[in-house]
């Protein structure tokens, strides 16, 4: 199968067939025998959210559009999102929100400027108790849809007719996860979504469609606060900076393993440092998962750099926070200002089955360096 090549990058990138470079969770198949009921696992609670892989799904290049956050537009009293009697707990001080007492999918327009802003605030909420799972599919993507362009993910799998549903799904009787680790030490794999693409998404949706025992659960990162925890003089020094992102090797591992490619793969270049057109907060925007080198430095110090700010997000535990999946679940984040990971750390033959809508933003941009 051909390898596919980046071509008029604003850096000297050329790929290899770097296949297994992009960790994907996601099966290419999946044994329908065991998703029905008829090899002794359960069946498949939500069989309509099975993924599919459609060949024929071809799409043209993405088009820039200007985008309006709704955030900017939210009332902060949060009058609509957090009506009194609404149970709120924060997991951490900077990140990291469980909600219970409200029911998204009966949100206004008002009300859903406000989820945006708050996510914006908090980074990551955990609303309980949710009924998106039982609502109609296009239901759920009208909703997303609110908040930006839904994303079409170029490989992963989706439910029959609705490209714009990404599936996290891990299927019943899939034994890999032991297999997976015989040659790795860990899952933790930190990013954030498709960064590779020129407008990467902003408020972003997953849903819980059905969860093993225990474990399993995500990840987030505040890139907030790793940014702030740097030093004045090394902050200073990422502005100005751009990385590569590039959706090549992706689409490379996807098409070695039989699978689909439904847009060509593209290569952006972002700042290091974004800044949230809402907030105005500043955070690292780099992603192990597809960033390739930064723009301008030699090879030995664009690797250099970049670990450093891998490692710095990956042990900062004291501006991480860990979000534990419950049935009926949605987790809302802001995919600008966060990095997250999923965890493989339950028994195999366990299903793991969530959803993603991932709305589009604006294109990364950086403001002036300020000390703090």
């Amino acid at each position: 199968m051909a390898i596919l090549t980046e071509k008029n990058t604003p850096a000297r990138l050329a790929a290899k067939g770097a296949q297994g470079v992009y960790k994907e969770h996601l099966p290419i198949s999946y044994d329908k025998d065991a998703e029905e009921g008829r090899k002794g696992y359960p069946a498949a609670k939500y069989p309509h959210y099975l993924p599919t892989w459609d060949p024929a799904q071809k799409y043209p290049p993405l088009e820039p559009f200007e985008h309006h956050d709704p955030g900017l537009d939210a009332d902060t009293s949060y009058s609509e999102l957090l009506p009194p009697g609404v149970q709120v707990t924060h997991l951490t001080p900077t990140i990291g929100t469980e909600i219970r007492g409200i029911q998204l999918s009966q949100l206004s327009a008002a009300g859903k400027d406000q989820l945006a802003r708050y996510v914006a605030e908090r980074k990551v909420v955990a609303f309980r108790a949710q009924d998106f799972a039982s609502l109609p599919i296009d239901k759920a993507v009208d909703f997303a849809r609110y908040f930006g362009p839904l994303h079409i993910h170029p490989t992963s799998g989706s439910p029959e007719g609705f490209p714009e549903v990404h599936l996290v799904h891990r299927a019943a009787g899939d034994r890999s996860a032991q297999a997976y680790l015989e040659t790795r030490t860990t899952s933790v794999a930190w990013h954030s979504d498709v960064s590779y693409e020129a407008q990467p998404p902003g408020t972003t949706f997953l849903y819980i469609l059905e969860k093993p025992e225990t474990g399993g659960d995500t990840l987030f990162c505040d890139n907030v606060q790793a940014y702030r925890r740097l030093s004045p003089a090394i902050q200073e020094r990422l502005h100005g900076l751009e990385v590569v992102h590039s959706g090549v090797e992706q689409a490379n591992t996807s098409l070695s393993r039989g699978g689909i490619l439904r847009r060509e793969p593209v290569v952006s270049t972002h700042p290091i440092v974004r800044t949230h057109p809402v907030t105005g907060e500043k955070a690292l925007f780099v992603n192990p998962q597809s960033g390739r080198e930064v723009v301008g430095l030699k090879q030995e110090e664009s690797s250099m750099l970049l670990k450093f700010l891998y490692d710095h997000i990956a042990s900062g535990a004291d501006f991480q926070v860990r979000v534990r999946w419950e049935e009926n679940s949605v987790v809302v984040w802001d995919n600008r200002v966060t990095q997250h990971t999923a965890l493989i750390d339950w028994s195999d033959g366990q299903r793991r089955h969530i959803a993603r809508l991932a709305p589009l933003a604006e294109k990364p941009y950086e403001t002036p360096f300020a000390e703090i």
